[in-house]
């Protein structure tokens, strides 16, 4: 999916938290999004994903206005907190990803995905019972499960260890690589490790610096 985005600005009433932010990505590109709390990537996303309305003109889907945009199944989103989950409800791996997919799915391409993310061991584990990383690529999961052409991911690594923020890290590079559009929010500035396309700075005095990963690199390696 092409996404163009044209001189993007939204408030919250009388405070301004994005002004004249401009971009496109192309199908397959893998954009991280970084920047100090309060500098409007959570913003950001959530008028991507429509939550935030903005106005006509500003946002565009394979050249589509976000206004009249309907196909809402091509985007994967991962949260933070995972707010729309009821941790208190015993289930299992396997019965979540069954009941949460917004897509019919069976056994097979359950297991599948699992095994793609590395926790095909812990299919039928309570999932109260799992590590934050763990519990993270299960939601990955149930996303990628409804085969999405955009997966984006706000803060992934906020409540995991460096072990699995690691090795969470090769996940995504691995999804990236089956040709799935990233967009990946994050406050790390140690971003070397990431088979990143496009790096997207935000800063609370609405200012952007939007490059390609090899001037990134190259800039990061000065």
């Amino acid at each position: 999916m092409q996404i163009d985005i044209h001189n993007l600005s939204f408030a919250y009433g009388h405070k301004s938290v994005i002004g004249g932010l401009s971009l496109t990505l192309n199908p397959g590109d893998y954009l991280v999004v970084r920047g100090k709390n309060g500098s409007g990537k959570t913003t950001f996303i959530k008028c991507l994903l429509g939550y935030n309305p903005v106005k006509t003109g500003m946002i565009f889907f394979d050249h589509e206005d976000i206004n009249t945009f309907t196909k809402w199944m091509k985007f994967g989103y991962v949260s933070q907190k995972f707010e729309d989950f009821n941790y208190d409800y015993p289930i299992t791996v396997n019965e979540m990803l069954s009941v949460y997919s917004l897509r019919r799915t069976n056994q097979s391409q359950r297991l599948k995905i699992l095994d793609q993310l590395g926790i095909l061991g812990i299919v039928n584990e309570n999932v109260n019972n799992l590590s934050g990383g763990q519990l993270q690529r299960v939601f990955i999961a149930r996303a990628m499960l409804n085969q999405p052409e955009v997966l984006i991911l706000d803060e992934p690594t906020a409540s995991i260890d460096k072990m699995n923020t690691e090795y969470f890290y090769q996940t995504v590079n691995s999804l990236h690589q089956t040709g799935i559009t990233i967009i990946l929010v994050t406050h790390n500035s140690d971003l070397g490790r990431l088979d990143l396309t496009h790096v997207l700075t935000m800063r609370q005095d609405m200012t952007y610096d939007f490059m390609t990963g090899d001037k990134f690199h190259t800039e990061e390696a000065e």
